[in-house]
C-alpha cells in the first residue's frame, strides 16, 4: 500500500478540524465521502476521537486512504469503504457526513444526486459539513478560483458550484445553517436535516 500525500490536505485539515470539533461535538459517527488521500480521515479522527470516522471513495483510493489509516492505528477510524456517492446505495447509518473537495471534482447531475442522498439519509438533526471552493450569486469569489474552475473545466471536471446550486439539490429538508470563510479562498458548509 502506498500513501499518496497531497500538501493541501495538509494544509486545510487542521482549520477545518478547528470548526468540526464544535459541529461534530455531540455527533457519534461520521461517513467521509471522497476521503482522496485519507490524509483528512486521519487528522479529523485523531482530534475528534469521541465519534467513529468512515472514509469511503472510489476503489482506486482505497488501497491510499488505507495505508495512511494502518500507520495512524486509530481506534475510532474504520477502513475505508468503496462508495460513489452518485451510483451507490447508502451504506451505512451515521449521524453526519464530511466531504472535502468533491463537488468542483463531480458533474453537476452527480452532486445533485449527492445533496438529495444525503438528505435522504441523514436523521433528523444530522450535519452535514462540506468543503471547498463555492461560487455565489454565479460567480467565483476570487479571481484564483475563476482561473482554478477554467483548468478543472478544461481537464473535465464538473468545475466550481454555486451555493444556491447545492441549496436547491438539497431539497427542503437539508438546510445550510453557516457559510464559514476558511484559509486560501474556500468555505465550509454547514448543512442540518430538519
Amino acid at each position: 500500500m502506498t500513501k499518496r500525500f497531497s500538501q493541501a490536505a495538509e494544509n486545510n485539515q487542521e482549520p477545518i478540524l478547528q470548526q468540526l470539533t464544535q459541529y461534530f461535538a455531540t455527533r457519534a459517527t461520521v461517513l467521509e465521502i471522497g476521503s482522496g488521500t485519507g490524509q483528512h480521515a486521519v487528522h479529523l479522527a485523531r482530534g475528534l476521537s469521541h465519534l467513529v470516522w468512515c472514509p469511503s471513495d472510489l476503489l482506486n483510493n482505497l488501497s491510499g486512504i488505507a495505508a495512511w489509516i494502518s500507520e495512524a492505528a486509530l481506534s475510532n477510524i474504520i477502513d475505508p469503504i468503496e462508495y460513489n456517492a452518485a451510483l451507490d446505495e447508502w451504506p451505512l447509518a451515521v449521524d453526519a457526513v464530511y466531504s472535502a473537495n468533491t463537488a468542483h471534482i463531480m458533474q453537476a447531475n452527480e452532486v445533485a444526486i449527492m445533496m438529495s442522498e444525503i438528505s435522504k439519509n441523514l436523521p433528523v438533526d444530522g450535519i452535514f459539513a462540506q468543503y471547498g471552493p463555492f461560487k455565489m450569486n454565479g460567480r467565483c469569489t476570487t479571481a484564483s478560483n475563476v482561473a482554478f474552475n477554467q483548468r478543472l473545466l478544461q481537464q473535465g471536471y464538473g468545475g466550481i458550484r454555486d451555493i444556491a446550486e447545492l441549496e436547491k439539490w438539497a431539497g427542503t429538508e437539508l438546510q445550510l445553517q453557516e457559510r464559514i470563510e476558511m484559509p486560501a479562498n474556500n468555505f465550509l458548509l454547514i448543512w442540518q436535516k430538519w
